[in-house]
């Protein structure tokens, strides 16, 4: 047994009898020593990344050799807010201000054909089965000290900016109850929403700044109380006569089994009017922001790859969409590199898997996804995807925690790293002020950016700009 792992247990045996000894000693400083001491010891036990960030970007990522350890690297940004005066930092030719503040955990952007912007705040619904153990306990830690932890507001609120000004002069509930909702889309007169374990399609009227009437299910989606990656996206095909819905996998590598992973690690394709549902792609362990490509029409995705490989694997991924195509998860990663941790292996499930498009980095965390188009950035920013990358947590040093835009020319992304677009994020000493989520672009072109550590969203217009 390594040393690592020895003095792992020796700690865990001393606090866990420590009550015992100090039969005074208060709880609430017995837990917070327990943390504190369990995380010292797994940051020091970490590796680091051995390449440079880069090469793990780019449509033909570096993938060195997997590590394997008892514990994964951990390095967590705990979640601090804003100090009051301080904002993200825009790029050259950019330029940032507050849009909305004193929201509760808002997580993903959708704007009405009008204007009114829509924001799902949101965190994930109660998972019992989903931190069991000793490996799971610390895990619900680490969910905490990055500020994910806390109840789900379960709305979603309307912004509006009559004037176009930039500033929000109506806020309103437009609806509420909800369970752990993600994903929004309106097609006609009924607006969608991605609930963790249902698609919900509610009445809307152009200017509505409240529903009252009670959604109706138009599918069921796998949720559960492990339900481990719960955020679920929506988005209509551009005939409106289809929806696409997101659903992550139910574990990291199906340690849990394939039985509690069906219809998971998917885009589901769903009939609109008759609420039949199909696989649409599988093979994708987290996917979550979705955009129709301008030139194309080509559905991409980006989608969260496999943690506790090393702090240089594997690269979270944007990538075109095939009707069919199976990406890899669990049996494998980034195309046909077969993951051992896997059992029973599936080589002809590898044999079938497509390598993605575009490398974005290892545990970068995308989550939100926006087409460039009809943005009023400058010209470099004008054809391409806009990601909000939420933040490591397996990696040293940290990655993610920004927003970025990779280019596209021909429908296809090109071959240099993603542009950072909006950073800051985290403070010198690795605390993280904000963590970006959902974007969107609003009816003055401007970028808005949902950030959920933060409590705001930021809106990110031309430097001229007002």
């Amino acid at each position: 047994m390594e040393w690592g792992n020895i003095m792992l247990i020796v700690i865990l045996l001393l606090i866990g009898s420590m009550p015992l000894l100090v039969p005074r000693f208060r709880r609430s400083n017995y837990h917070h020593m327990l943390l504190g001491t369990l995380l010292l010891f797994l940051a020091a036990c970490s590796e680091t990344a051995t390449l440079p960030f880069s090469a793990g970007t780019g449509p033909s990522p570096v993938l060195p050799a997997p590590q394997h350890r008892l514990l994964p690297t951990l390095n967590i940004a705990p979640a601090v807010g804003w100090p009051a005066g301080m904002s993200p930092k825009a790029a050259p030719g950019l330029h940032v201000t507050l849009f909305a503040k004193n929201l509760d955990h808002p997580r993903w952007l959708y704007v009405l054909p009008n204007g009114d912007v829509l924001v799902a705040e949101s965190n994930a619904p109660p998972k019992p089965d989903d931190a069991q153990g000793i490996k799971g306990w610390i895990m619900g830690k680490v969910m905490q000290r990055a500020g994910a932890s806390t109840p789900s507001a379960d709305r979603i609120t309307l912004l509006r900016d009559s004037d176009g000004d930039g500033k929000v002069d109506l806020r309103s509930v437009l609806l509420d109850g909800l369970h752990s909702p993600f994903g929004m889309v309106l097609v006609g007169d009924s607006l969608y929403v991605a609930n963790t374990d249902a698609l919900l399609r509610f009445p809307y009227a152009s200017g509505d700044t409240r529903i009252n009437v009670p959604g109706s299910s138009l599918v069921a989606l796998p949720a559960g109380k492990i339900n481990h990656h719960w955020t679920k996206n929506v988005i209509a095909s551009l005939d409106g006569r289809r929806l696409y819905v997101t659903v992550g996998s139910n574990s990291n590598v199906a340690e849990r089994g394939m039985a509690v992973e069906q219809g998971r690690a998917a885009i589901w394709e769903v009939d609109r009017s008759s609420g039949e549902a199909r696989i649409f792609a599988s093979g994708l362990r987290n996917p979550n922001g979705m955009a129709w490509e301008a030139t194309t029409g080509k559905l991409w995705v980006v989608v969260n790859e496999r943690d506790e490989l090393g702090s240089d694997l594997v690269p979270d991924y944007l990538t075109s969409v095939r009707d069919g195509g199976f990406y890899g998860w669990p049996y494998s990663y980034y195309g046909q590199h077969v993951d051992t941790r896997v059992t029973p292996p599936r080589p002809e499930q590898v044999d079938l898997a497509i390598m993605p498009d575009f490398a974005l980095g290892a545990h970068v965390a995308p989550l939100g996804m926006v087409s460039a188009q009809g943005n009023s950035l400058p010209v470099a920013y004008a054809n391409g995807m806009f990601i909000g990358q939420h933040g490591s947590w397996n990696r040293r040093p940290q990655s993610g925690y920004n927003v970025v835009f990779v280019p596209f020319a021909d429908g296809q992304p090109l071959a240099s790293p993603p542009v950072e677009v909006l950073s800051g994020f985290l403070s010198a000493a690795g605390d993280a002020y904000g963590r970006p989520v959902g974007v969107a672009i609003d009816r003055q072109g401007a970028l808005l950016v949902a950030d959920d550590v933060g409590n705001c969203i930021w809106r990110v217009t031309a430097e001229s700009t007002p």
